[in-house]
């Protein structure tokens, strides 16, 4: 699973939608076909996330406003204080926005993409026709075994001390 979600990570980071699309699908069927595989909180393709903000920044930047393009002021100021698109960016980028006076006719914040796109989660079975699902079947049937063992000699001594102390 390891290999297959590092594999999705580096085909996001080239961004060939249909590598990444191979690489998930290929992911999603390991990971719904093998037990005790867990992505945790999932897989977010960080790259995909990055180039759609971008994208949805570019088009708030090209935004015709008559008063002057308040996107591009506002990402002049917040762009070279952060490395990359993060949350801290973001609040930067809405407080700059915050200062200038709002018009009816203006769009006054920038929606980014949610981030609940592009993190994907698959659920692992309970039981797989596998090697490791055999063997918890064996193991479960040896556990039955031993149960059922237990009970019936605790039975058995409990009916030779009845049977005993009556004679």
């Amino acid at each position: 699973m390891v290999q297959r979600r590092e594999a999705l990570l580096t085909a996001d980071q080239t961004g060939d939608s249909t590598q990444i699309m191979n690489r998930l699908l290929d992911l999603q069927h390991y990971v719904t076909t093998h037990m005790n595989t867990d992505l945790g909180t999932g897989v977010t393709l960080v790259g995909s996330l990055e180039r759609a903000t971008e994208k949805a920044k570019q088009a708030a930047l090209s935004d015709g406003n008559p008063n002057g393009n308040i996107y591009k002021l506002a990402d002049d100021f917040c762009a070279p204080q952060f490395s990359s698109y993060s949350n801290a960016y973001l609040q930067c980028f809405l407080g700059q926005l915050d200062k200038y006076p709002a018009a009816d006719n203006l769009k006054t914040d920038f929606q980014g993409p949610s981030t609940s796109i592009y993190t994907h989660n698959f659920i692992s079975p309970v039981w797989s026709p596998d090697f490791a699902g055999f063997a918890v079947l064996l193991a479960g049937a040896i556990g039955l075994l031993v149960v059922i063992r237990i009970v019936s000699m605790v039975i058995l001594r409990l009916l030779l001390r009845w049977h005993y102390k009556r004679i």
